[in-house]
């Protein structure tokens, strides 16, 4: 008779080896590509030419101070001395946290000019692959749609697949801001997409803002569409563990604590996103009032309370989302900890209705986008839980959420 070892040593390395299987055989794009880090990218060399300045026969301050010491700056130059550093400095103003938002709108439309002009050139240079030249007219395309129709661009960056954000709404009016961080995929040309709008970030924030002007005519809201971050690439390796997710949560974090007002914010963290979101948890500004999660492969946590915030923590998930498929564990940094549906992680669990799998949470006419909204416009009340859970939202209200701001 064949003896078998189950050992607690042995099983772990079996739940360790089939965690990777998942992940690698849901891989759609593979390991990510390495770049040359040896030559500056442009916004590299924005923030050194700013690091060289001056105003006044002053140095700039340097672009990495806090956010208030660069408020403090600008709010001592006037508004031509403002937009003279966005002319000289794109990048780096259009990316600074601190900068007024108006004069980042401003910046980045400028370095999306400079960036267009620049593909355009890519696409006629027969130097390139006839690939590189039509993988430069799709980047010069998207740079002309983000220049289109007066977009508020509050983040961009061209390196590599490309970071930008993107506000629906005045962001410095709003009394309630949402965030939408979104997962695997994400980069400067799946940030809009054609087909399946709702499954990309700039639909997923429209429908949102769309939702809570809605459920709230009288809440003046600004939605934020934030991929200023570089997300994996496919479900391999990168998106099985925290790497990707503890860069973006210091980015996230520093969006955050650069926003304009006092008004509550709530985050809504989409797949990977909600790995972003957890990782981040512990150091959000107290003015985030929710995280809310849907299609999530877990936070790096055991229970909400290891997330160490005072927001709220929400989870949904729609019953044929494969996402339930990959293993609710985290054994030698893969995996992404437990189920934030589980009755065990403590969340509280909404309805997910309507969504039809992983991609369809922000869905005009669905459950999630409705709850999504609700929790944006702080009407805490009128969620709806999952069915088999009652009073997901007892115990806050939009103004004790303001309280917090």
């Amino acid at each position: 008779m064949t003896s078998f070892d189950t050992s607690p040593q042995l099983n772990v390395w079996r739940a360790l080896l089939a965690l990777a299987v998942v992940f690698v055989m849901l891989a759609t794009t593979g390991w990510t590509a390495l770049r040359n880090h040896g030559v500056k990218s442009p916004l590299q060399a924005s923030l050194s030419s700013w690091e060289h300045g001056r105003i006044h026969g002053h140095h700039l301050p340097d672009p990495d101070a806090s956010p208030a010491r660069l408020s403090r700056f600008f709010a001592t130059l006037t508004a031509q001395e403002g937009a003279a550093l966005a002319r000289r400095y794109p990048l780096a103003v259009g990316n600074m946290n601190g900068a007024p938002v108006a004069l980042r709108y401003r910046a980045n439309h400028l370095a999306l000019q400079q960036q267009r002009r620049a593909e355009l050139r890519r696409m006629h240079d027969s130097r390139l692959s006839p690939v590189g030249q039509q993988e430069a007219g799709r980047r010069m395309h998207r740079y002309e749609s983000l220049l289109s129709g007066g977009r508020q661009i509050l983040a961009f960056d061209p390196d590599g697949t490309g970071r930008v954000a993107e506000v629906f709404g005045d962001l410095q009016k709003a009394r309630r801001v949402s965030v939408v961080v979104p997962g695997v995929d994400t980069d400067l040309l799946t940030f809009q997409k054609t087909y399946r709008p709702y499954s990309a970030p700039v639909g997923m924030a429209k429908s949102l803002y769309a939702a809570e002007q809605d459920a709230s005519p009288a809440t003046r809201t600004a939605v934020i569409a934030w991929a200023d971050y570089t997300a994996p690439a496919g479900l391999g390796i990168d998106s099985a563990t925290a790497m990707r997710a503890q860069d973006g949560a210091v980015r996230l974090n520093a969006l955050l604590r650069a926003l304009p007002g006092r008004a509550p914010v709530s985050l809504f963290c989409h797949s990977y996103g909600s790995v972003v979101c957890g990782v981040a948890a512990h150091a959000l500004p107290r003015r985030v009032a929710d995280i809310a999660v849907a299609g999530s492969p877990g936070m790096r946590v055991r229970r909400a309370a290891g997330l160490h915030t005072s927001a709220a923590v929400w989870a949904m998930r729609d019953s044929t989302d494969w996402i339930q498929d990959v293993p609710y564990m985290e054994v030698g940094g893969l995996g992404h900890g437990a189920d934030p549906v589980s009755s065990a992680f403590g969340a509280r669990v909404l309805s997910a209705a309507g969504a039809k799998g992983h991609a369809g949470y922000f869905e005009p006419g669905t459950a999630s986008l409705l709850n999504f909204a609700e929790i944006g416009v702080g009407a805490y009340r009128s969620v709806v839980c999952a069915r088999e859970v009652r009073g997901c939202g007892s115990g806050l209200s939009g103004a004790a959420a303001a309280g917090r701001a």
